[in-house]
């Protein structure tokens, strides 16, 4: 009853909480432009996850006192005025020796972070512990966490995953969805929407009681997702929702901000320099990118290749579709487990028709695989990418999509190490040549839906074994492989190469579960 109740009155307080967080550019205006542009530090995310020694007000009162003084000095000003974090983890030495499943036991605890206090930096404080991806992601990421859930669920550590969703759970009551993060430069947006995922994981431990005890944020996100679709026209979009020509209303990606993203400013404001779009334009759709998770991939880009013709926000994404059709379901089955029937008839239908939408406007039975769809084009786009086999994952494709989906998997997409992730080489991260834990497991466990064990079990050889050859070599597990040339790290992207990490941790620890073990003692082929 008590829990009930704190949740209730989590739910009233959302709206009043939202106005206390501001980001770094809110709160150190021209101090903030300055430190990015002037690219004192490496990497944009260092000034904006900085802890002030100070509040923000009087720094920001120092720097305009004295930034126009001879003897300024930017950097010597933000070292004695901010606490910078530093890379990588001090102290921690890997042993690899002891195996690579020792390492991860012990890397829970590295990556495990305390319940927060309030530092006066963009950390949004959390009431519970929680795991952070590793490397200069110092705080929890909304998809990342479900696929780390996994490795928890297997070293049965349910305590910790009961904290992960409790955090979820605190920040949509908090602000009406699951932010990218907990910094206050991510709460223009959201990720992709696994929070139902993560509500099942743990009931698969605890039972159905979890499932009604977190049916309030469920919905929350949902409404989060779905806002302003009520109202939406024929053939226009607002925030996350888009209606076709048909009636149908499916999700894209969408922030609510059309300016540089602050942990990325630099890399945003040159990009832009590169387009025909509208800076306000080109940033959203850079931004939902960022919220897609795939930032960056050629899924996005109108010509396949280039950042500059990047149009997120015209692209239904066929991944996201599903994820929203899982929550659908999710959200009829709780009704149904509280008696209430007419609400899961609502939610029921409304995952019936999302799944005819997807087949409709995603299938491509020429290619043999799922595609996104451009709802301003009214075609889909022409970029193949491992979002294609998200629908096996959640059993929406035939059993002669699945098949032909496996087909081009073995003609396409399968490398020496694992899957790749597009067939576009753009020098994108989530491109050719590269590889991603999370998109490796839904495609091993799509595949066991539709029975091709063979396939999925050749997927996981691989990819368990670039993982653990990676790490024979480096004491590292990384936050994405290159599995075309298994010899060579993976690149791209805006940051140097990742170690920890979270996700991957998840997942190799799922794929080297007992009940698969014997089809994994093989080396890759």
């Amino acid at each position: 009853m008590i829990k009930k109740i704190i949740y209730s009155v989590l739910l009233l307080t959302t709206v009043n909480s939202y106005a206390q967080y501001q980001s770094p550019r809110m709160l150190y205006p021209g101090l903030f432009e300055q430190v990015q542009i002037s690219k004192i530090f490496s990497d944009s995310k260092t000034f904006v996850d900085a802890i002030p020694k100070q509040k923000p007000e009087t720094i920001e009162q120092q720097y305009l006192k004295h930034k126009d003084d001879k003897a300024f000095n930017l950097k010597l000003f933000i070292e004695q005025h901010f606490t910078l974090y530093t890379s990588g983890t001090p102290g921690y030495n890997s042993n690899i020796s002891a195996g690579v499943r020792k390492h991860i036991d012990t890397l829970w605890q590295v990556l495990s972070r305390d319940a927060d206090t309030d530092n006066l930096s963009s950390l949004i404080p959390l009431p519970h512990p929680y795991i952070v991806p590793g490397g200069r992601f110092r705080e929890v990421y909304y998809w990342d966490s479900y696929f780390t859930m996994l490795g928890l669920q297997v070293d049965k550590q349910t305590g910790t995953m009961t904290n992960i969703v409790d955090n979820f759970a605190y920040l949509i009551h908090q602000f009406g969805f699951i932010p990218n993060g907990n910094r206050t430069y991510y709460l223009t947006r959201s990720q992709p929407p696994f929070f139902s995922m993560m509500v099942e994981l743990l009931a698969h431990d605890q039972g159905n009681s979890v499932m009604i005890k977190y049916q309030p944020a469920i919905l929350a996100e949902y409404r989060f997702w779905m806002k302003g679709a009520d109202k939406l026209k024929t053939g226009t979009a607002v925030n996350h929702s888009v209606k076709l020509a048909d009636g149908t209303v499916l999700n894209r990606y969408w922030d609510s901000s059309d300016q540089p993203r602050e942990e990325s400013y630099v890399e945003d404001v040159s990009s832009a320099k590169e387009t025909q779009q509208k800076p306000g334009d080109f940033y959203r759709n850079i931004r939902a990118a960022a919220e897609s998770g795939w930032d960056f991939s050629s899924r996005w880009f109108a010509d396949g290749q280039h950042l500059s013709q990047i149009k997120t926000t015209d692209i239904i994404p066929v991944d996201l579709n599903a994820l929203m059709y899982h929550m659908e379901l999710v959200i009829a089955h709780n009704y149904q487990l509280k008696g209430i029937q007419d609400s899961a008839t609502i939610y029921q239908t409304k995952a019936a028709l999302r799944e005819r939408a997807i087949i409709k406007y995603c299938w491509n039975q020429k290619q043999g695989w799922f595609m996104d769809y451009n709802w301003l084009q009214k075609k889909q786009t022409s970029v193949k990418s491992l979002a294609g086999t998200v629908p096996l994952f959640f059993n929406i494709a035939s059993a002669d999509q699945a098949a032909k989906v496996g087909q081009t998997i073995r003609s396409q997409f399968l490398k020496p190490g694992g899957l790749v992730t597009t067939l576009n080489k753009t020098g994108q991260q989530w491109d050719w040549p590269n590889a991603w834990a999370p998109l490796q497991y839904m495609t091993i466990e799509g595949l066991n839906n539709y029975r091709q064990t063979a396939l999925a079990q050749s997927i996981a050889r691989r990819w368990v074994g670039i993982n653990t050859s990676v790490f024979k070599q480096t004491g590292k597990l990384m936050e994405k492989y290159n599995v075309t040339d298994t010899a060579v790290k993976a690149g791209g992207g805006e940051y140097p190469l990742q170690d920890g990490f979270g996700w991957t941790n998840g997942v190799l620890l799922k794929l080297m579960e007992p009940r698969e073990a014997r089809s994994l003692k093989q080396e890759p082929n």
